[in-house]
């Protein structure tokens, strides 16, 4: 089943202005989503996803590190990185999961960017208008809390009841005026070791 892709979107917005003062260094917030068509939709309940993740992924994931890497200038740019897919009411979402939880796409991206820390993510099921939620993290540092931030945006006919939306995000710049600092201060106050996991 080839991937049928109906439209591309991208967004942008830069925050200039934020808690009434002006941003010393501006944040702007990047994201790229494709609309396609939810390959398991109308075929009941498909135990085996992987034919189409193998396919779909590389795909998407080429299609939307290039939009978001022609938005930043560059993966050297890209600061904070993240992911999120919503699937249309007629499906799973483990459809929307399948697309965004695998190798074959997010490595594209992940190696693009030079990134050590993970993906962060969201994966949800909406009608077309929903919000597209993609939550940021820093691309080296998983604790750098100035870059724990949230694209939020929505298209208005998508998705589909039989379609899933799939999308990437990135920044430059962190929130203005942060000023809570990272987790590593907070694990010393409280005597933890900041190599071990912590609740």
């Amino acid at each position: 089943m080839a991937i049928e892709i109906r439209k591309v979107i991208r967004y942008q917005e830069t925050a200039l202005i934020e808690g009434g003062k002006a941003a010393e260094k501006q944040l702007t917030l990047f994201a790229a989503a494709a609309v396609i068509t939810n390959p398991w939709a109308g075929r009941g309940f498909v135990e085996d996803l992987g034919p189409e993740i193998r396919e779909a992924g590389p795909i998407l994931g080429q299609l939307l590190t290039d939009a978001v890497l022609d938005m930043t200038g560059g993966g050297d740019a890209v600061e904070a990185y993240g992911k999120a897919a919503i699937v249309g009411l007629d499906g799973e979402v483990e459809h929307a999961s399948a697309l965004i939880h695998t190798l074959h796409f997010g490595n594209i991206y992940r190696t693009a960017v030079s990134a050590q820390s993970y993906l962060s993510f969201t994966n949800t099921r909406g009608p077309a208008n929903a919000p597209i939620m993609i939550p940021l993290m820093d691309k080296h540092d998983a604790g750098r809390r100035s870059h724990y931030l949230t694209i939020s945006f929505a298209i208005n006919d998508a998705p589909a009841a039989n379609e899933v939306v799939v999308a990437l995000g990135a920044s430059i710049g962190g929130r203005p005026h942060h000023r809570i600092g990272d987790r590593y201060k907070d694990l010393e106050e409280l005597g933890h070791d900041s190599n071990k996991p912590a609740g």
